[in-house]
């Protein structure tokens, strides 16, 4: 092997292992377990949801694509109810705004909140709305990134096709705040 395709081979595999550090969440892995604190201050863990399809949703008060989506989602939520789909909409603002906004909306999901991006890091949000689809099993089915109306009809497809899987405990990929 010549100098180049040596150094090409070393980056290529320093790609990869960078990757595979920073832990971004792929398809068909088990979904990290927190997502963020409820109002009380404990913990929101995927691992409360076990058997549910849970669908989490990063999203902010001053991202207007959110407050288009975030309709959708409540409904979704009254419409299935929680004994088989947990929807939570993790706040991704300061404290005292998400204090506020929780106390405020009276919402058929969750609200949490990533205190310090504890959830974001975990689940490696890069803008929002950030959304990912998570199984009955715990694994993580799909992630959307952004919102268009076009997404909708697809989004409720594999939200269908994950509610009629077949209902299993499910385990959740260790992750916690620092």
């Amino acid at each position: 092997m010549n100098a180049c395709a040596r150094i090409c081979a070393l980056m290529m595999a320093a790609c990869a292992f960078s990757s595979a550090a920073a832990g971004v969440p792929k398809n068909g892995t088990l979904a990290p377990n927190y997502v963020g604190h409820h109002i009380d201050g404990s913990d929101a863990l995927v691992s409360q949801y076990a058997g549910k399809v849970v669908v989490l949703t990063f999203w902010a008060t001053w991202c207007g694509v959110c407050h288009k989506e975030l309709p959708i989602l409540e409904r979704l939520q009254k419409v299935v109810g929680t004994d088989h789909l947990q929807i939570i909409a993790i706040n991704i603002e300061d404290k005292k705004t998400f204090r506020r906004v929780a106390q405020l909306m009276g919402t058929a999901f969750l609200i949490t909140h990533d205190e310090g991006e504890s959830a974001s890091r975990l689940y490696a949000r890069g803008g929002i709305p950030h959304l990912v689809l998570i199984g009955r099993d715990g694994k993580i089915i799909d992630t959307h990134i952004g919102y268009g109306e076009d997404m909708i009809d697809p989004l409720i497809a594999q939200i269908n096709a994950a509610l009629a899987a077949k209902p299993t405990a499910s385990v959740a990929a260790p992750g916690a705040p620092e």
